[in-house]
């Protein structure tokens, strides 16, 4: 059986930037592998983001904006 996934933290710049990703896929009706398909980028990288164990390095994100239909700001979280 696999475990329950944790929310991100909102309180961290990572859970914050998890939380805004995650729903702008949601609203660009995207699923992780659909996500993956369009940028290349590594399912698990993907998840690791929306799970906000990590955050994208800068130069992905123009390719991330993209292919999630937002300009790079849009994508940034609120601080």
């Amino acid at each position: 059986m696999t475990p329950a996934r944790k929310e991100p933290d909102g309180s961290t710049y990572a859970g914050r930037f998890a939380i805004r990703l995650k729903k702008l896929r949601e609203e660009a009706k995207l699923s992780v592998p659909a996500l993956v398909e369009k940028t290349g980028i590594p399912r698990t990288t993907i998840y690791n983001w929306e799970s906000g164990i990590r955050t994208p390095p800068f130069d992905t994100l123009p390719k991330l904006a993209e292919a999630l239909g937002v300009t790079v700001r849009e994508l940034m979280p609120e601080t």
